[in-house]
């Protein structure tokens, strides 16, 4: 079944615990949330070793196996998402995900625990994948994504391989008419690393000169920490909310550029931990939206650099 074990490979434990990186990626981008993803991984596992030995033996190819159970339980999450949502205070974004996360060797991550890095992590895919329906966005990563077929996500979604073909198409179209062209990455750092420069500065007008006339800066604290309650939408409004936030920043915080889920972002630390993360989407040379995470709970698994308040205790 797609990029999962392939049959005569066998279903020894060993075999089936070397998929658990497969899983984490594909739960990770049905979901947004890593914390999510990790947990529909152990319940995947549980159902897995809760079957019998002969039960177990009786399965060819235990990815495929564990994929589609992963899936499902990430179908019937993505099902309860939208009540939850509305439970969940203030808008809420998907988990950023530093370069450690994203497979850089040497990360204090576990290998098998890391998120392979393509488009489908970027902050604006995410974004866009979260507005689809729970069977579109099943299909179109699963199938465009991870390369299952047509049949394989029938299986999965519930729905025939023309209506799984059909959700695919849909979420693409989505996609397309939501996100435009991407800047080059080298583009997208010299925007970003500007929009630093100019923040710290106060300098409205340079800023103005980096946002996009329609652009929106959404925050998520999931109400336990500080931020705006509602999205702010325009250049011109959002570069004099950053030059206020500039103002009142408290001293023992310090802005720096890193990676946010593959793209230049930027992170305040206070006291070696990082307590905001912003990502960007950069079309050109302006600055189309800003997602601003505060809410600790998505930021577990960000830590300050070397040579920051922390590691020099």
């Amino acid at each position: 079944m797609g990029s999962g074990t392939q049959a005569g490979d066998g279903p020894g434990p060993d075999t089936a615990l070397a998929e658990r990186r497969q899983l984490i990626n594909v739960a990770y981008r049905l979901l947004g949330s890593l914390a999510e993803a990790e947990d529909v991984v152990q319940e995947t596992y549980a159902r897995w070793y809760a079957m019998s030995e002969p039960a177990r033996a009786g399965i060819a190819s235990p990815g495929a196996w564990l994929t589609t159970v992963a899936s499902r339980i990430c179908l019937n999450l993505l099902g309860s998402a939208r009540m939850r949502r509305e439970r969940y205070v203030g808008d809420w974004i998907p988990e950023p995900l530093p370069d450690t996360v994203l497979g850089e060797p040497g990360g204090a991550v576990d290998p098998a625990d890391r998120v392979s890095l393509d488009e489908s992590v970027n902050m604006a895919f995410l974004v866009v994948l979260d507005a689809m329906t729970p069977a579109e966005r099943v299909a179109f990563i699963l199938h465009d994504v991870f390369r299952y077929s047509f049949v394989e996500v029938a299986d999965i979604v519930g729905r025939s391989p023309a209506a799984c073909r059909k959700l695919a198409s849909s979420a693409r179209h989505r996609l397309g008419t939501a996100r435009a062209t991407p800047a080059p990455a080298a583009r997208h750092a010299a925007v970003v690393r500007s929009f630093r420069q100019a923040w710290e500065a106060q300098d409205i007008d340079a800023l103005l000169g980096l946002l996009d006339p329609a652009a929106v800066a959404t925050a998520d604290s999931g109400g336990n920490a500080v931020t705006f309650r509602h999205p702010i939408e325009g250049g011109d409004r959002i570069a004099r909310a950053w030059v206020e936030l500039a103002r009142r920043r408290d001293p023992g915080t310090t802005l720096h550029e890193r990676t946010v889920n593959g793209a230049p972002g930027l992170v305040v630390e206070r006291d070696g931990a990082i307590v905001t993360v912003f990502a960007f989407d950069v079309a050109g040379d302006r600055i189309r939206h800003i997602w601003v995470v505060r809410n600790p709970d998505k930021l577990r698994h960000w830590s300050a650099r070397p040579g920051s308040s922390r590691s020099r205790r």
